[in-house]
């Protein structure tokens, strides 16, 4: 059985609250089940490979948003291509952001996203910052979020699931995330996938699914997973 490509886009520029942790869940996960994977770093002027599989985007500071923001819109119809063509992918927080159409800073300054998702960030004084949980139909997605871009969704997503008020993709509408086919979006860091295991075999089955592998996967004990999610989940903001 060939390998799932994992590829993991600006690994060092958007690598914030123990993001890269995602694509560690994934590869550990395929390993444990002695499924094969290998894992692509892609920076600034890197090739995406044309076999992958899964992609995975961190979390960054705003500085290091700037520096990727022309090499990410330079993307733009290769990511669409890949997303038509049902590449799962998982994008958290600024890379979320900077999947959408665009980003308008408070200051009214437009930034070019790179269409993906039908959505759009306005940024603002206000700041969602603290321990959130998301529920969702692969169960409660558990992580911290610490962001002041506001993302309203338009009509070719759906949100990824429902976050309490004051939460999630804008604190006012109860939404967090967005799906749009295999693209996943959302604003939960943490690494999200190490207390969500649900979700992280979600994304595993999708891959393989599209690679023509229907087989089962092989259940893991996810017990300490699964008591980090409800500790995790009860701590204040």
């Amino acid at each position: 059985m060939d390998a799932l490509t994992l590829v993991h886009l600006y690994p060092r520029e958007m690598n914030i609250y123990g993001d890269t942790g995602n694509v560690l869940v994934l590869r550990k996960r395929l390993q444990w089940r002695g499924l094969d994977c290998r894992v692509v770093p892609v920076s600034v002027g890197d090739p995406i490979p044309g076999d992958a599989d899964i992609v995975l985007g961190g979390g960054g500071q705003d500085a290091a948003q700037g520096e990727i923001g022309a090499d990410f819109v330079g993307r733009a119809a290769t990511l669409r291509a890949m997303a038509d063509d049902d590449v799962v992918m998982l994008a958290i927080c600024g890379t979320y952001q900077m999947l959408g159409h665009e980003f308008l800073t408070k200051d009214g300054v437009r930034i070019n996203g790179a269409g993906v998702l039908d959505l759009v960030t306005r940024g603002s004084d206000r700041r969602l910052i603290g321990n959130n949980h998301v529920d969702t139909e692969w169960g409660r997605l558990v992580g911290f979020e610490n962001h002041s871009g506001l993302t309203e969704l338009g009509d070719g997503v759906r949100a990824l699931g429902s976050a309490a008020e004051g939460c999630g993709n804008n604190g006012s509408d109860h939404t967090e995330g967005a799906v749009r086919r295999n693209v996943f979006g959302t604003y939960l860091h943490g690494p999200v996938l190490a207390k969500s295991p649900e979700f992280a075999d979600e994304l595993i089955r999708r891959a393989r699914r599209r690679r023509g592998q229907s087989e089962a996967l092989e259940p893991l004990p996810d017990e300490l997973a699964r008591t980090a999610a409800a500790v995790a989940s009860g701590r204040p903001r």
